[in-house]
């Protein structure tokens, strides 16, 4: 990809915005078990930093995607995962289908002030159980006298507990799995949503993750973002954002990670050498540096798709799978370089291990990904 000096501009300034406004609160953030969504976000949106791609007319900046892939990226400097997850939730996950199928009223009312920062969003579409299998969700939305009336559960919502709106995937007729659902936003102020308390999770301990119910609860019809019975392929569309967006944001937190490790096993000395002398340990992370390179060249070949109107689904699985292994393997074994050390809690190497566990489950566990991989490389059965 041919970058500009606008495209590392926003690099200098997502970068300057992290160690400013993130970095210096991280460790505190991840104590709380989260972090001040409005706050954060207001300040990302003053910036532009929140609708790099989206419309001119509701406040985003209307550059091509590959400048919100270099935002994207510089994101991954965070001292954890849980900001650049919750981030790109609100520019890559919740908003992109918003921002393409919305009506004008309901860009307005939601998209424009999510770019702004004054509201914060999430996508709500994984259910206790249904994950990776979108089309088996339960939930639905039943019409009623100009309404949706909702009901049902969501699971493992990032921005859950500080989400001004919600962007709903609900069965909206009885009609075939894959044509009998819609996209709904959902306010979170609206009579008969609630949400249960913080998830106790693993990793990505300052992202507020949260299950949510909806018992009767009522929105008006004109919050349906595109055709009622679209949502599934919308969804799927939108999917290829939030894919991207997951892979491409993990390139420099792999990188720091390895970058510690090598400072550490520089320093480090056993039976009398520095522990990056032996060659099983310099070779692995110089093959390490190399995966993650690998990784990047993925992520930029499926934007320069995306930018040219192809299809970038099949490039955005390889990066999300390619980011799945990547994120499971590299964290494991600089740990395993830090040796004791990289067993502690505050280790910036183990919250790299617990955070990027996710990155193989979230958005599309590998075996999905592969799934998809092998249909479109005619491996496998086509449905």
């Amino acid at each position: 990809m041919q970058f500009t000096e606008q495209h590392n501009e926003i690099r200098r300034t997502v970068a300057h915005f992290i160690e400013k406004e993130i970095n210096p609160y991280v460790d505190q953030w991840e104590e709380e078990g989260i972090f001040p969504a409005h706050e954060v976000f207001k300040k990302a949106g003053d910036l532009g930093l929140l609708g790099i791609s989206k419309p001119e007319e509701y406040g985003g900046l209307g550059l091509d995607y590959s400048y919100n892939l270099v935002a994207l990226e510089e994101w991954g400097l965070t001292h954890c995962g849980s900001i650049p997850m919750a981030l790109a939730v609100q520019t890559d996950m919740a908003t992109p289908a918003l921002a393409r199928f919305g009506s004008d009223e309901l860009r307005r009312q939601f998209l424009a002030p999510a770019i702004a920062g004054d509201m914060v969003c999430s996508i709500g579409v994984s259910e206790p159980h249904a994950g990776s299998d979108v089309a088996a969700i339960k939930t639905t939305a039943r019409k009623r006298n100009g309404d949706y009336v909702i009901n049902g559960s969501k699971m493992w919502i990032t921005n859950s507990t500080q989400a001004d709106f919600i962007v709903v995937l609900a069965n909206t007729s009885d009609d075939q799995k894959h044509s009998n659902k819609s996209l709904i936003v959902v306010p979170t102020d609206t009579p008969g949503f609630t949400h249960s308390e913080r998830l106790n999770k693993l990793g990505m301990r300052c992202s507020d993750t949260a299950q949510l119910f909806f018992d009767d609860v009522v929105v008006p019809q004109s919050y349906l973002i595109g055709e009622e019975g679209k949502g599934f392929q919308i969804q799927m569309m939108q999917f290829q954002d939030e894919r991207l967006a997951g892979a491409i944001t993990t390139v420099k937190g792999l990188e720091q990670c390895i970058a510690n490790t090598v400072e550490y096993t520089s320093q480090r000395e056993a039976f009398g050498k520095p522990l990056i002398d032996n060659q099983v340990i310099h070779m692995r992370l110089a093959e390490m540096q190399m995966e993650v390179e690998s990784l990047r060249a993925l992520c930029y070949q499926a934007c320069e798709k995306y930018i040219q109107g192809e299809d970038p689904t099949l490039l955005a699985s390889y990066a999300k799978l390619k980011c799945g292994q990547l994120t499971r393997s590299i964290p494991s074994d600089c740990l395993q370089f830090w040796g004791g050390m990289g067993f502690m809690w505050d280790n910036p190497v183990s919250r790299a291990y617990r955070d990027m566990r996710l990155t193989s489950i979230g958005g599309g566990a590998d075996e999905v990904m592969l799934g998809i991989i092998g249909k479109r490389l005619g491996l496998a059965a086509r449905h």
